[in-house]
């Protein structure tokens, strides 16, 4: 559906502005064999207009009530999907995200407004579910990983090589990560590209981001890297390394092993046939 942002997420689902959505039901319907109990939604991702999701609760509000007055029942949910900007930065942005982008309560008055002006009975109001996991979850993950090398670019500029890259931080290919000291290092803070290990140009954690010189040992922490990192991490040249978890009570706890070579070859199999050769 259009909510005013561009490009439109259309991909998935039947097309409400013009018809085939409202269609779908009649099918549905008149077969008598499935029953609706909900409608669901997904605008995007990121989006960081809250506008755009009053436009959608308002669309998604009118086609229940458009189902109550033809079929004579209202839905028992209305779904608005994800897509809640975190406090992480943008590339494309230019002030800090966790200054500029929206509120959780921005996005909820959106919602709810565009859900309570079609006036549905409150013993009618269908049950509104959110699904977002970014906003909720991404400041609760920290990243920590060791210089293991600096050097002078061909342009002069500063270059340093940390044993995490795009394997682990997946997100770096859109997010400004915040990029911080483990403890405090004096120097002159010049501006610094930070690479990963891995042997592809691509692994770029931050292109330019001011810095003390660090030595090798030294270790930086990124954040926030809760969501979407760890769904996607790979084992690309690099094992993957523990995850702990740091309670506010300050308690330490791992929670996942770092991998080690054994680990990745478990589900591995050499048929039978073949063995002999492998073992030449």
């Amino acid at each position: 559906m259009d909510t005013g942002i561009f490009p439109s997420w259309d991909r998935f689902g039947f097309n409400l502005d013009n018809g085939e959505a409202i269609n779908a039901v009649r099918r549905i319907q008149a077969g008598g064999k499935l029953r609706i109990t909900g409608l669901h939604s997904h605008i995007g991702t990121f989006v960081t207009e809250p506008a755009a999701y009053r436009n959608a609760s308002s669309k998604l509000a009118a086609f229940a009530a458009s189902i109550d007055r033809e079929f004579g029942f209202i839905v028992d949910y209305i779904d608005v999907g994800g897509g809640f900007a975190s406090k992480n930065t943008l590339h494309a942005q230019y002030a800090p995200g966790r200054e500029s982008n929206p509120t959780i309560d921005a996005y909820a008055d959106a919602v709810t407004s565009g859900l309570l002006e079609h006036g549905f009975p409150p013993d009618k109001l269908p049950m509104l579910i959110l699904e977002t996991g970014r906003a909720l979850i991404d400041e609760a993950g920290y990243l920590l990983t060791t210089v293991i090398g600096n050097k002078r670019l061909p342009n002069g500029s500063r270059a340093m090589i940390v044993d995490a890259g795009v394997n682990l931080l997946f997100t770096s290919a859109w997010y400004k990560h915040d990029v911080m000291l483990s403890e405090e290092k004096e120097g002159i803070m010049e501006e610094t590209a930070i690479y990963g290990p891995l042997c592809m140009n691509i692994d770029v954690i931050r292109p330019a981001v001011n810095l003390p010189v660090m030595d090798s040992g030294d270790m930086l922490v990124i954040h926030p890297v809760g969501a979407y990192n760890l769904t996607q991490w790979m084992q690309f040249i690099r094992m993957r390394p523990a995850v702990v978890l740091v309670c506010e009570n300050q308690l330490v706890d791992v929670i996942r092993e770092a991998e080690s070579l054994d680990m990745v070859k478990i589900p591995e199999h050499v048929p039978e046939r073949l063995k002999n050769v492998c073992e030449r």
